[in-house]
Order: structure tokens, then sequence, then C-alpha cells
């Protein structure tokens, strides 16, 4: 083989939690009370255009999470040697936008850098001037005033294709409905895509439509242009802004791993039997809860970036050195944040314990064990999916939070933390630097608002307040 796949441990954690889904999923289909919440949020339309938004930034994380090592042409002793660099499938298909460095930084659609240098003309004059890019407009040749005229050229050229797409999308989706209720196309498509089979189609075809004119247009100028231009080592921001969804789905998700298991236990323990274990159980998340919780991830990091550091022979590169650090942070951010989902769980196990189909088990002589998986837990599983999906905001930002005060993930691993922390310095130079820190806000704003949007329709789908 030409590659060597290399396995992290985020990735496999990443396609983990993709098959756990899929599996709670298939639960879904058999369960009458869980098809119809989760009906109300397919019925939705502002949960169904956020849920397709996350899906895109899903699908980038995961081509994001196929790893591999590219083999070099030399061997060693007949067997084949692979390079140290570690690349994903995301890096292959934005091969043009990794590769295409200019010399430091350069503003969107810009033909020449953001600062001056000495340049010396054909006659051995030394002027002081704006080199022009190595890749950035260079197809304009010397015609440069003519960028807005081209970049509008080519994003009509990428609406139309775009229309076009979804044009094929809507009719692909129209047949598949009228296939799946036996009725012609022609009827299927009159009125259009509403809410048909109880899911608001419109709201996902409106979604796509408003992703691809974003999208299509904008691939089609990155073969041209750096349309968010570059940071101070000349690397793409737009390139950035891709590489930076994969970490930040990894800190909004991983945690949860080690959140659940223990709200789980510690909180359903301490409501159904109380007395003596409630009392330590309460004493362990109020302690925990009393100390500040980003003195306590500063000091866990700090301490595993020693171990780190101290041992850099575990580690065959810098990619898996910098995912051993995004582990440990997304373990500690798990360790720090289970405490108030275990409050709720206690207070609802206290509630659920006085019930009258729960006294009635432990008449019939039914086990603590089978009271609590078959009669508690089911009953607090709505308090436990409200609370992931609306901790994920939460966990993405703080993300940006630690890592903007150096104590968030590896400097070398690309995230919307990083970038604004790189940025902070840019804005005090002169002339400004200002798009990298308006495209890493603006990205993680798009994603947290979308999970937010979501959180929303899942809180009133599952909360029995609001049924």
């Amino acid at each position: 083989m030409n590659f060597q796949i290399v396995l992290l441990w985020s990735d496999a954690l990443l396609w983990l939690l993709l098959v756990s889904v899929l599996g709670f999923a298939g639960l879904v289909l058999r369960s009458e009370p869980l098809r119809a919440a989760w009906g109300k949020i397919g019925a939705s339309r502002k949960g169904m255009a956020a849920a397709t938004l996350l899906v895109v930034f899903v699908l980038i994380a995961l081509l994001d999470s196929l790893h591999y090592r590219p083999r070099l042409p030399d061997m060693a002793e007949g067997r084949p040697v692979y390079g140290v660099e570690v690349y994903s499938l995301l890096d292959v298909v934005l091969t043009q936008a990794r590769t295409r460095l200019e010399k430091t930084y350069s503003a969107p659609f810009a033909t020449r850098l953001y600062a001056k240098e000495n340049i010396e003309q054909a006659d051995g004059r030394r002027v002081r001037d704006y080199p022009r890019l190595k890749h950035g407009g260079t197809h304009l040749g010397d015609a440069e005033d003519g960028v807005a005229a081209d970049a509008f050229v080519t994003a009509l050229k990428g609406w139309a294709l775009a229309l076009a797409l979804w044009i094929l999308l809507a009719a692909a989706l129209t047949a598949a409905l009228a296939w799946r209720r036996g009725m012609t196309v022609r009827d299927s498509w009159r009125p259009p895509w509403r809410c048909r089979d109880g899911l608001a189609w419109d709201a996902v075809l409106w979604t796509l439509a408003l992703i691809l004119l974003l999208a299509v247009p904008l691939a089609l100028l990155s073969a041209d242009y750096h349309v968010f231009g570059t940071d101070k080592v000349g690397q793409s921001v737009l390139y950035q802004v891709l590489k930076s969804v994969r970490t930040a789905l990894v800190i909004g998700l991983v945690p949860t791993l080690v959140t659940l298991p223990l709200a789980l236990l510690f909180g359903l323990l301490a409501g159904y039997f109380g007395g003596w274990l409630d009392d330590v159980i309460q004493y362990l998340y109020t302690v925990l809860s009393s100390i500040p919780g980003v003195l306590l991830i500063a000091a866990a990091v700090l301490m595993i970036q020693v171990v780190i550091d101290t041992h850099p022979d575990w580690f065959a590169s810098a990619v898996e050195r910098a995912d051993l650090r995004l582990l440990a942070l997304c373990f500690i951010l798990g360790l720090t944040s289970w405490t108030g989902l275990c409050r709720l769980l206690r207070g609802e196990a206290m509630k659920l314990r006085e019930l009258d189909y729960v006294q009635a088990a432990r008449a019939f002589g039914v086990g603590h064990t089978g009271i609590l998986t078959r009669h508690v837990l089911p009953n607090v599983m709505h308090i436990v999916i409200i609370s992931v999906v609306m901790g994920f905001s939460s966990l993405v930002l703080s993300e940006a939070v630690l890592s903007y005060v150096g104590v968030g993930v590896d400097p070398n691993m690309t995230s919307f933390g990083t970038m604004i922390n790189n940025a902070r310095l840019e804005l005090g130079r002169e002339p400004v630097v200002w798009w990298s820190l308006l495209a890493a806000m603006a990205s993680m704003f798009i994603l947290v608002l979308a999970a937010n949007l979501f959180a929303d329709v899942v809180r009133d789908a599952f909360d029995p307040r609001t049924v």
C-alpha cells in the first residue's frame, strides 16, 4: 500500500460515538415513546434546519478523523518506509489550500502581501512596496484591478452550480418520498416537501440550499484566491477553520463519555438509596464544585504536559502527541462537569423512588438493580439527553477560553481557541490583521448557534413540563 493507516485515540472515540448514535437510533425506532418524542423534533423546522447544519459539521469532522502516513519512495531493508507527517482525508480534499503557502499575512481576496518589503527592481533599484503573492490572484497577471469583477463572475458560476445541485437533491428526495408512499413523483412534488411523513423536509432542503450557495462559490473562489486570507506563516485561514471543526466536536462530545457514567452512577445511587451514601456523594460533588474549574483544569493540563514532555519516546509523531493532550483535556472537562447533571438525577431519583409503581415493584420482591435499570433509569433519560445536547455548546466555548489562556489544546493543533489566541497578538499590530479572528469567531458562532437551536427543540420535545 502507498499509505499506512493511523488510528488516533480521538479518531476511535469519534467513530465509537457515531456507532453509539446509530445504535440509539435503532432503539428509538423500536420504542414508541422515544419515537414520538423524536418525531416532534423531526416535525420542527427549526430543529431539522439546525440538525442539517450539524450533520455538515459532523461530516467534516469524520473526514478529518481518517488518518494515514504516506509511503516514501525509499526502502529500508526491503521494507516500505512511511513519512513522519500524518494526514487525513480532509487534508487530501484540501490539498490545494494546504500546500499553497504565502510568505506571511495577506488579506481576503488580496493579490499582494499585507506588509511592505524591500523589492529589488529589474534595474537594480530597491523600492519598498507590497510584494505579489505566490498563489493568490496570479491568474489575473498584471490586471490586479479586476479582482472584484473576476470574483463576482466566479461566484455567479458557483451559485449556478449550487442551484443545479440543489435541484438534483430536491428531485432525489421527492422521488424517494414518492416511492416510499407509493405515489407518483408529480403528486409528491406538490405541495413542495412540507412536513412529509411527519418530518420537516422543507427546512432540510432550504438549509441545504443556503449551505450550497455558500460552499460551492467558496470552493471555486478558493482555487484562485485566499478567500479568508492567510496567517503569519502564510497558511490559508479557510483551511484552519475547516481543520478546527474536528477539534471542536471532539471537545464537545468526548467529555460526555466521562460525564454520563459518573453522573448516572452517583446521581441514581444518591437519590434512590439516600442515607449515608447520599451524604457521601453530596459531599463529593459539593467539594468538587467549590474548586474553581479553570484552575483545576489548568493544574491538570500542566501536569499532563510535564508527563508528555518527559516521555517523547511514547509518540511516533507530533500529531499523536497533540492528540494525547486533547484526550487529557476531554477527560478533565468530563471530570469537572458531571456535578450539575448528578444533582438533577439525584433529585429526580428521589421523586421516582416514592411513586406507586416503584413501591409495587419493591413489594413484589424486585431487586434494587432491577428497579434502577427498568423503572428509574428510563424515566430520567430525558434529563440526560437534554443535558448532553445543551452542554455541547458550553464545552466548545470552554475550549476557546482555555486555549486563550494557554491551557487548552496543544499549540500545534488547529482549533478555534488557538486561532483566537493567535489573532489576539495580531490585533496589536499596524495595520490590524482582523480576518483570522473574524473567521474563527464566525465559524464557532455558527456551530454553537446550530447546537443551541437543536438543544432548544430537544428540550421542548423531552421536557415533561412542555408536553
